[in-house]
C-alpha cells in the first residue's frame, strides 16, 4: 500500500512539474512578462533581485582590503573622473535628474543622497564588474583598481559637498581621465 502512495505522489509531482514548465515556456513564447523599463517588477520579483544582488556582492568582497580613502588628490582625481563617466545616470551634488537617469529601471542610487548608504568594498566591486542587466558597465578594464578606489574615494566623500565644492573640485583636478581611460 505504501509503494502505491509513493508511486501516485511521485507521479502527481511529475505531472505538476510538467505542468508548471508548460505554463512557464508558454508565458515566455507568447511574452506574458513585459520587459519594458516602465513597467515595474512585481514587489516579490523586486525583493528577490535585490535579495540576490545583496547577497552576490556580499560573498564577493569579503576579502576586498579598502585602502585610506581620505587622501585630497585621491578624491579630487575621483571627483574628475565621476564627473566625466559617472554623472548622467548617478548625477552629482546639486544636479537635476537627466534623461537617462529617469529612463533607467532599476533607478541608479545617488551617492551624493545623504541616504545612499554602501561599503567602500561594495562600491568598489560594482565599479569594476559592474551589474548584468541594470545599465551598469564593468569599468575595468580599461580602467586600474587605482582609478576606481579614485572614485570610491570620492563617492564617500560627495555626500559632503554642496555644489560649489562640487564644482570647485572639478575644476581643480588634473585631467586625470585621458580619452584610452588611463590617467595621471
Amino acid at each position: 500500500m505504501k509503494l502505491i502512495t509513493t508511486s501516485k505522489s511521485i507521479k502527481l509531482m511529475m505531472v505538476s512539474m510538467s505542468l508548471l514548465l508548460v505554463f512557464i515556456f508558454a508565458s515566455i513564447w507568447f511574452g506574458f512578462y513585459n520587459v519594458s523599463a516602465k513597467d515595474k517588477h512585481f514587489a516579490l520579483t523586486t525583493h528577490l533581485l535585490e535579495l540576490v544582488r545583496t547577497r552576490s556582492i556580499d560573498a564577493r568582497t569579503n576579502d576586498i582590503k579598502v585602502p585610506n580613502l581620505t587622501d585630497p588628490e585621491q578624491i579630487k582625481s575621483g571627483a574628475k573622473n565621476y564627473s566625466e563617466m559617472c554623472t548622467t545616470c548617478h548625477l552629482a551634488p546639486g544636479m537635476d535628474m537627466t534623461e537617462i537617469n529617469q529612463g533607467l529601471y532599476p533607478r541608479p542610487p545617488v551617492f551624493s543622497n545623504k541616504d545612499y548608504k554602501n561599503s567602500p568594498a561594495a562600491q568598489f566591486w560594482v565599479i569594476k564588474n559592474g551589474l548584468k542587466m541594470t545599465g551598469m558597465p564593468a569599468w575595468t578594464p580599461p580602467h586600474t583598481d587605482e582609478q576606481v578606489w579614485e572614485m570610491v574615494a570620492f563617492i564617500n566623500k560627495s555626500k559632503d559637498l554642496s555644489p560649489n565644492q562640487y564644482q570647485k573640485l572639478i575644476e581643480q583636478s588634473e585631467n586625470t581621465h585621458n580619452e584610452d581611460g588611463h590617467g595621471h
